[in-house]
């Protein structure tokens, strides 16, 4: 009897060594975190992240016309351009950093939403960029001229070296433990680092979007200036909120990752 009770320690501890987190992750998010729950962030992002879509929307479609892919006025492929950053690099983006903070899921199923959600907000990044590069070039505009659009390529280029590498080293092939190990605490930094950098180019977008329809003869405390002032502000704060959530404390359910078989 004192064997077989031996016996299924044995397995019930080879369970529990199968699906918890590595002990290097657990101490890299104690060290990282601020020591305040995460929960009450992540929430004020989702709510964030829903009015700024709505904003985005509200002022490319009824003050600025609408949306098309092709059209004589060109302004409208240029306005798919602030919708598809807003929703994807920004939003969905967020979402994505925050996911290990909001969802309460088996670390696996939680990395796998995590990289999805990159990958969306990578693509709809890089269909982004191409429509104000459509718009430039249909309008005869020339490209690259402005430090948002040199700042906009590095963002997305960066974010592609960051979600390859994430693919590569933490889903598919996996690095081994002790190159996970140490490029962890790196993969979280850099990400943080290129969020940050695209919550300000957006930012940056929208100054010099309303700059150019101030000098075009738009009203400088009309609602639609007004309404793009804020929508930028938003678009601040979801950012900021995102990188709180981001090093705050997980709840304990989103961090403990065994399941008794």
């Amino acid at each position: 009897m004192n064997i077989q009770l031996i016996e299924v320690l044995v397995v019930e501890s080879a369970k529990l060594h199968i699906f918890a987190v590595p002990d290097y992750e657990q101490e890299l998010w104690r060290k990282m975190a601020l020591g305040v729950p995460a929960v009450p962030f992540t929430y004020v992002v989702h709510l964030l992240g829903v009015v700024s879509i709505i904003l985005v929307l509200v002022w490319t479609i009824h003050f600025r016309g609408g949306l098309a892919w092709d059209s004589s006025n060109k302004a409208l492929i240029f306005n798919i351009h602030p919708v598809l950053i807003i929703i994807g690099l920004i939003v969905i983006g967020g979402e994505a950093i925050i996911s290990y903070k909001s969802l309460p899921l088996r670390k696996e199923l939680k990395k796998l939403i995590h990289l999805v959600l990159h990958a969306i907000a990578l693509i709809l990044g890089i269909i982004g960029i191409y429509t104000a590069f459509k718009y430039h070039n249909e309008s005869g505009i020339a490209n690259l001229y402005s430090l948002h659009s040199w700042l906009g390529i590095g963002v997305i280029v960066l974010y592609g070296i960051q979600w390859i590498y994430g693919f590569v080293i933490f889903f598919f092939p996996g690095g081994t433990q002790d190159i996970r190990r140490y490029s962890l605490p790196w993969h979280v930094l850099f990400g943080l680092f290129v969020y940050v950098l695209a919550v300000g180019t957006a930012a940056l977008g929208f100054l010099e979007k309303l700059t150019f329809l101030e000098n075009s003869g738009l009203a400088k405390y009309g609602s639609e200036a007004l309404l793009v002032n804020f929508t930028a502000i938003i678009t601040v704060l979801f950012g900021a909120f995102v990188v709180l959530a981001a090093i705050s404390d997980a709840p304990p359910a989103a961090t403990d990752d065994y399941e008794p078989i």
